[in-house]
């Protein structure tokens, strides 16, 4: 797969500024995803590093994914957009995928025991976690737009400095 495409694939990006570590996007994915309320069962992992960092993490649609390679079963497939499927059926729940994935977007399904991620909400037009983020800290993007944005971000924030 060429660098371009793989810049073009849309990802959920969290605003670290704006993230309060609400877990609501957990709680709405768990909803949509598993008609309960239960975090522990959302494809999105809401995650506070030191007191005031939080950040809401789910499947960055790798280019070569570590955790299709560590799978010994052949039960996860890269789909067309670079999201993770896992065959439910091959997966025995070992866990090697989940400890192969670099950004945690991977658990183990506490029920059914078979390892899960973020599917982006393809039954509807956007991620759901998205569309309900109280702060607007989630955006459903390319890697390139939200450096784009990055970028204009940090240049308002020199310009507002030197304004002061």
């Amino acid at each position: 797969m060429a660098l371009s495409e793989q810049r073009t694939r849309r990802i959920i990006v969290c605003d670290t500024d704006k993230c309060n570590g609400c877990q609501i996007c957990e709680f709405i994915c768990s909803v949509v995803k598993e008609k309960t309320t239960n975090h522990k069962k959302s494809r999105i992992r809401a995650v506070r590093i030191e007191p005031f960092f939080n950040i809401a993490v789910a499947c960055r649609k790798c280019e070569k994914p570590t955790c299709e390679r560590a799978c010994p079963r052949d039960a996860i497939h890269v789909q067309a957009d670079g999201s993770i499927k896992i065959d439910k059926d091959n997966c025995n729940g070992c866990g090697w995928c989940i400890e192969s994935c670099e950004f945690g977007a991977l658990r183990l399904h506490l029920d059914g025991k078979v390892a899960f991620t973020c599917d982006f909400c393809t039954e509807f037009e956007e991620p759901q976690c998205v569309k309900y983020c109280p702060k607007g800290a989630l955006k459903y993007t390319t890697i390139d737009q939200a450096a784009r944005e990055s970028v204009k971000d940090v240049l308002m924030d020199l310009i507002e400095v030197r304004e002061s």
